[in-house]
């Protein structure tokens, strides 16, 4: 199989895990669909991470599910944390170095995917030549609690 069908069929994995979260977030109530192309996301200044820009997609962060697209610049670091929820990650572009306890460091690129299960510590580099780009998805509200620590 050739670089570029590997490619493809990880897109269309990573969109359909991405269509599954998001399905699930829906299912949690009434909502209005979303369309909505890459340039025209609201990035707002994170309010976790001064690096990182982030837009939220769909869903209440503070009482349920929610899915949020994220932006960070090469160099940015989102230090050792864990979330209540459950969080997967989707990258979109760029290259971040995904570390997790338990699990080897892993450069994730475009189409590479992470799950974090609740209180799992967790941190992001981006790396390489690019702003990294990836959907993120809670099953829950949202929380953070900075620190590596183990489950």
């Amino acid at each position: 199989m050739s670089f570029a069908a590997k490619m493809v069929r990880i897109f269309l994995a990573a969109a359909a895990l991405l269509f599954l979260a998001v399905g699930a977030a829906v299912s949690q109530g009434p909502m209005a669909g979303t369309i909505r192309p890459l340039a025209s996301v609201p990035f707002a200044p994170d309010l976790d991470v001064a690096c990182l820009a982030s837009a939220l997609q769909i869903g209440n962060p503070a009482t349920g599910p929610s899915t949020w697209i994220l932006k960070a610049p090469v160099g940015c670091v989102v230090p050792w944390h864990s979330h209540t929820a459950q969080e997967q990650l989707i990258m979109v572009a760029g290259e971040e170095l995904a570390e997790m306890v338990d699990h080897p460091p892993t450069v994730l690129g475009p189409g590479g995917f992470a799950m974090m299960a609740g209180g799992v510590a967790h941190q992001f580099t981006c790396q390489g030549r690019e702003a990294c780009v990836m959907f993120v998805t809670f099953d829950r509200a949202y929380d953070i609690k900075w620190g590596k620590t183990r489950p």
